[in-house]
């Protein structure tokens, strides 16, 4: 019988013809046939929870691509090529404080808008959507979305300074404050004299006016408490303030840092001589107050006028500070040169020469008039003019100065004419 040909199966009788296996299917195990469906596989709630939670894991992954591309875009170096200067305006929240950046170049994402969100969401997702910081910054090239959230946050602002200068009345500081653009706000009222230290202070953007004046407020009371603490035991004072009145008149009087001891030492030995102080300065203040600047020489009306600060005519200090002197001023007075002078007068160089007797000072102040007639014929500025405040004294001629040396000591005031006799008899003078 031919191998091939088909074979037949008896059944009850019943041939069925069976189509021989190959050699491959012989060889392998029967499988049995696929089981049905069981009837809880093909409920459709199963059927939808198992969807529920295919989709929720694809859910969950694509959230975390989102969150680890979001990251990378968060702290990558962001587009600016060079520093930028962004102001961000106060009571910003944060979905403005992201369109400012994003408007100003200094955030932005591969995709339109997308910058705008990852800021948003990085901010949150650190937790410092509260803490950002109004200010000026001045964001560097490269710096990335996380970098400029740190530098809100640490309020890194711009700071600008304003200087202001030794010898300003309170009234010409507040006028000084409000010429700045980077202030804002009104000074409720002008602080008393002598009651701010001049200094240079630092300041971000649209830092109100009122608190440079508490921090010079503030400056000047820890200065002056160091200072009162460390005075001289000599000195005739029992209130600081006293102090600062002096240290005021002492700041006006000499520009040189070097001379304000030497000029403490003249006033306080006239102090202590019950000579008064007969200060130019103290003539300006009584006349014109905080303005401070009197726009033109003084004159033998301007000396001859009594006012509660002419210290031509009040004995003693006057009533209180005539500008807001600096901390060399305040050191100078509680720590004075030791000296007996009693005068000085300018040297025509920016200084000036000091006196113990009247004779010597009558010799310099002959030699300061030679020298300013010399300046005046040569058409030489006056090197002694060192602010808007500095004062001439009357103009004389050398008649006047020989009728004021033979004078006695009442009628001088630098060779000034001799006194009218109707006036009150002045103890000895100051030069200037």
């Amino acid at each position: 019988m031919d191998d091939r040909q088909d074979a037949t199966d008896t059944t009850d009788g019943i041939k069925t013809r069976v189509n021989p296996k190959s050699p491959r299917e012989a060889l392998a195990p029967d499988q049995a046939p696929p089981l049905p469906r069981s009837r809880r596989a093909r409920n459709p709630i199963v059927v939808f929870m198992n969807g529920l939670v295919t989709l929720l894991l694809l859910g969950i992954l694509a959230a975390g691509a989102l969150l680890y591309w979001g990251k990378r875009e968060f702290e990558k170096p962001g587009p600016l090529t060079e520093e930028k200067v962004v102001i961000i305006p106060a009571d910003s929240g944060l979905v403005r404080v992201a369109d400012i950046l994003e408007t100003e170049g200094v955030i932005e994402s591969p995709y339109d808008m997308l910058g705008h969100y990852i800021f948003i969401g990085g901010v949150r997702a650190y937790q410092q959507q509260g803490r950002l910081k109004a200010g000026e910054y001045a964001f560097p090239a490269g710096i990335s979305m996380r970098g400029v959230m740190n530098m809100l946050v640490s309020g890194k602002a711009i700071l600008h300074q304003i200087t202001l200068p030794e010898g300003l009345t309170s009234q010409q500081i507040v006028d000084r404050l409000k010429q700045s653009e980077f202030l804002t706000g009104a000074v409720a009222a002008v602080p008393a004299e002598g009651t701010l230290l001049p200094e240079t202070y630092s300041f971000t953007r649209g830092a109100s006016r009122s608190q440079i004046i508490e921090q010079m407020q503030a400056a000047h009371s820890k200065a002056l408490d160091e200072i009162w603490a460390g005075r001289n035991d000599d000195l005739p004072f029992s209130d600081p303030k006293e102090l600062v009145t002096l240290a005021s008149i002492v700041e006006k009087e000499t520009g040189k840092a070097d001379e304000r001891p030497h000029v403490a030492s003249v006033f306080l030995n006239r102090l202590a001589r019950n000579i008064r102080l007969q200060s130019d300065p103290t003539i300006i203040y009584g006349l014109v107050g905080g303005a401070g600047t009197l726009g033109r020489p003084i004159t033998r009306a301007d000396i001859d006028k009594p006012t509660p600060y002419n210290t031509y005519h009040v004995n003693g200090l006057p009533p209180g500070p005539i500008a807001n002197p600096g901390r060399a001023a305040l050191e100078a007075v509680a720590n004075p040169s030791n000296t007996k002078d009693l005068y000085f007068v300018a040297d025509g160089t920016g200084g000036h020469v000091f006196a113990a007797s009247l004779a010597e000072h009558n010799r310099n102040v002959a030699k300061w008039r030679r020298i300013e007639r010399e300046k005046a014929a040569a058409g030489k500025p006056d090197v002694d003019t060192k602010d808007p405040d500095a004062v001439d004294l009357p103009p004389d001629t050398d008649g006047e100065a020989t009728a004021a040396r033979a004078a006695d000591a009442n009628d001088l005031l630098d060779g000034a004419p001799p006194r009218d006799p109707k006036l009150p008899v002045l103890p000895l003078p100051k030069p200037e």
